[in-house]
C-alpha cells in the first residue's frame, strides 16, 4: 500500500483566538445546491458514467436484486403513489422497518417527492413510536403488519398506515391500512416535479444530543449532500468506495451512520448493498462469501464477536478489502486483534454524530491512502473545521491538549425541531456545533476520544438517554428520586444503571424497579442493575453529579 506524504499536508492554523484543525486532503467543490434524490443519483443521468445495469440492492432474505434503473424507477413511482395518499413537500413520512430494501426505497422516495422521514426502531414500544411520530407530526407511518397493532391511536389520530408484505409474516393486513405493493404501481407521470430548496428538511432522525430527552434533528438537502460528499467524492475519496464494491449492511438502516456512510454512499459511488434483516456472525459471514463482500461496516460490539469467535475459519472473507467501525469508540487492543483477523483488509474508525454527520474518518481508507495509528478514530473531514476547547474556559487548545470537539461546516444539522433553546446548546453563535466528546489531536492530526461530557450511554451504538429512564423511574409512586449513569459492559460497551431513593416505608426490590421499566422500552434501554441510594448527589444548583455516581461503579 502507497502512503503519501503526510509533512506536506499538515493543515492546522492559528487565528487570532482558535487553534483550527483541518484535514489533510483538499477541499473539494460539493454540488450541495441539487436536492438530495438528484445528486445520489447524478451519475446515472444526463452525462453521468454510470451504469443502471448494474446491480444497486441485494435483499439477502429473498435473494431480490434491484438495478439502478429498477430503483430510480420504483422509488418515483412510490413517490406518486405518497402524494396520491395525501403526502405533500414538507409532511412527515415514519419509516418503522426493519432492513430491507423497502426500507431504502420508502426513504428515496420521501426524499424524492420533497416531504420528510423519521426512522424509528420497529421494536419501540407503542409509547416511543407514539411519542416520536407524534413530536415529528407523522402522517404516515410504513411498516410490517407484524408492528400495526402498536399504531392503533396513531391511525385513530389520522395517521395513514401503509404495510409492507411479507411473505413470511402470517399477520394480515390490517383493517385502514394500505398495501406497500399499491404504491409501488402508482403511475410516476401524475406526479409533478417538486421544488426543493437546499435547505428544506429531508429527514428527521431523533437523538439526545450532549443531555436530555430524545430530540428531532432536522437535516436538510445541502447537509445530507454535503455530509456524503465530504466522504466519497472528489479525486481522492476519504471513503474509497467504487462500482466494484458489495457493502453488507446489517447495521440498523434506522440508523443515521447507516443512511449517510453506507446506503446513500454507497448509491453516489455506483456500488451494490447487500441488505440483511439482523446481525448474526454466521449469517453474515455466510453473505460475506455467496456475494464476495468487499466492504464490512461494523459497530464496536459486532467487532468484538468477530473477534472472538472461532467460526471466522470457516469461511472464504478473503474477498473483504475493507472494515469500517462506526456509532462507537473502539479500543486499540480490539482494533489490533481484527487486524490479525483479517490482516489483508484495511481496518479504521469514523466518528460521527447525528447533528453533525461524519466528524473523522480514518485517511486509511482514502484513494491514496495515509498511515493511521490504531485507536484513532480518524482525522477531520474534508470541507469542514474542527477545534477543540477547554471544557472550563472555552479556549481553544492546540495539538495533544484534550478538550471538547467542535465541528462547524454546510454538513451540520439545520437545529433541533421546535427546541431552539437546545439548539442555541448546541451550536454556538459562531456556527461551532460542540459534541460532547472528549479528544485530541495529535501531531499527525489523528484524533483520539479520551472521554464524554455528554449524559448519552451507547448500547451496541444505540443512544440510550438518561433523562428518559430517569423520568419513568420518578413516575413510580415509591420511588421519590433517581439517576441513571452508564456502566461499562465488554460486550455492549455501556449499559444503563439506575440509582434509586425509595420513598419512605417503600419495599420496592431491584426486580420490581426493573421489571417496571423494562416493560415500557426497547430492550437496549433496560435497566441492567439498581443501587438503593439515601440520596441522589446534586450541585448547589440542582444538577445532577453524574460524576459522582460514575466514579461509586
Amino acid at each position: 500500500m502507497a502512503f503519501r506524504q503526510q509533512e506536506t499536508l499538515s493543515l492546522t492554523k492559528k487565528t487570532d483566538q482558535d487553534f483550527i484543525f483541518r484535514s489533510k486532503l483538499p477541499d473539494i467543490s460539493i454540488p450541495n445546491h441539487l436536492p438530495l434524490a438528484e445528486y445520489v443519483f447524478q451519475k446515472f443521468s444526463g452525462d453521468g458514467d454510470g451504469d443502471s445495469t448494474t446491480t444497486c440492492l441485494i435483499d439477502s432474505a429473498t435473494g431480490r436484486t434491484f438495478t439502478y434503473a429498477n430503483v430510480q424507477i420504483t422509488l418515483r413511482r412510490i413517490a406518486a403513489g405518497l402524494h396520491r395518499l395525501g403526502i405533500r413537500h414538507g409532511d412527515t413520512v415514519m419509516l418503522l422497518l426493519p432492513n430491507s430494501p423497502e426500507f431504502a426505497l420508502s426513504f428515496l422516495a420521501a426524499v424524492y417527492l420533497g416531504a420528510v422521514s423519521t426512522s424509528a426502531n420497529p421494536l419501540f414500544t407503542q409509547t416511543e413510536i407514539a411519542k416520536q411520530a407524534k413530536a415529528s407530526a407523522a402522517k404516515m407511518i410504513i411498516t410490517k403488519p407484524c408492528y400495526v397493532h402498536k399504531l392503533t391511536n396513531l391511525q385513530q389520530l389520522g395517521a395513514v398506515i401503509v404495510c409492507v408484505d411479507d411473505r413470511n409474516d402470517v399477520v394480515s393486513l390490517a383493517d385502514g391500512s394500505v398495501r406497500f405493493t399499491d404504491l409501488t404501481q402508482a403511475d410516476e407521470a401524475e406526479l409533478p416535479k417538486p421544488e426543493i430548496s437546499p435547505d428544506d428538511t429531508v429527514s428527521i432522525p431523533y437523538s439526545s444530543g450532549t443531555t436530555g430527552l430524545p430530540k428531532g434533528v432536522m437535516i436538510s438537502h445541502k447537509g445530507l449532500v454535503t455530509s456524503i460528499a465530504q466522504k466519497v467524492d472528489g479525486e481522492n475519496p476519504n471513503l474509497n468506495f467504487t462500482r466494484d464494491d458489495v457493502i453488507i449492511c446489517f447495521l440498523p438502516m434506522f440508523h443515521t451512520f447507516t443512511h449517510s456512510s453506507l446506503m446513500l454512499s454507497a448509491m453516489r459511488t455506483g456500488a451494490a448493498l447487500l441488505i440483511l434483516p439482523r446481525f448474526e456472525l454466521n449469517l453474515v459471514m455466510k453473505m460475506v462469501q455467496k456475494y464476495k463482500v468487499t466492504v464490512v461496516p461494523m459497530a464496536p460490539p459486532v467487532v468484538l464477536a468477530f473477534v472472538k469467535s472461532p467460526e471466522t475459519e470457516k469461511y472464504d472473507l478473503s474477498s473483504v478489502r475493507m472494515m469500517l467501525s462506526g456509532s462507537a469508540t473502539l479500543k486499540k487492543e480490539l482494533e489490533d486483534a481484527v487486524r490479525l483477523k483479517l490482516p489483508n483488509a484495511i481496518f479504521g474508525q469514523s466518528y460521527g454524530m447525528t447533528e453533525a454527520g461524519t466528524v473523522a474518518n480514518s485517511l486509511a481508507f482514502a484513494k491514496h491512502p495515509f498511515k493511521t495509528k490504531s485507536g484513532s478514530c480518524g482525522t477531520v473531514i474534508r470541507n469542514a473545521e474542527m477545534k477543540v476547547v477547554d471544557t472550563i474556559t472555552g479556549a481553544s487548545l492546540p495539538r495533544n491538549k484534550a478538550g471538547e470537539i467542535c465541528i462547524r461546516g454546510h454538513q451540520l444539522m439545520k437545529g433541533y425541531l421546535n427546541d431552539p433553546e437546545a439548539t442555541a446548546r448546541t451550536i454556538d453563535k459562531d456556527g461551532w456545533l460542540h459534541t460532547g466528546d472528549i479528544g485530541f489531536v495529535d501531531d499527525d492530526d489523528e484524533i483520539f476520544i479520551v472521554d464524554r461530557l455528554k449524559e448519552l450511554i451507547k448500547f451496541k451504538g444505540y443512544q440510550v438517554a438518561p433523562a428518559e429512564l430517569e423520568a419513568l423511574l420518578i413516575f413510580h409512586p415509591y420511588i421519590e428520586d433517581a439517576a441513571v449513569v452508564a456502566m461499562t459492559d465488554e460486550v455492549a460497551d455501556e449499559v444503563p444503571v439506575a440509582f434509586v431513593v425509595r420513598s419512605e416505608g417503600s419495599q420496592l426490590t431491584e426486580d420490581d424497579i426493573k421489571n417496571y421499566v423494562n416493560k415500557q422500552v426497547v430492550h437496549y434501554k433496560r435497566i441492567k442493575m439498581v443501587f438503593f441510594v439515601k440520596a441522589i448527589p446534586k450541585s448547589a444548583s440542582g444538577k445532577l453529579l453524574r460524576k459522582v455516581l460514575r466514579a461509586k461503579l
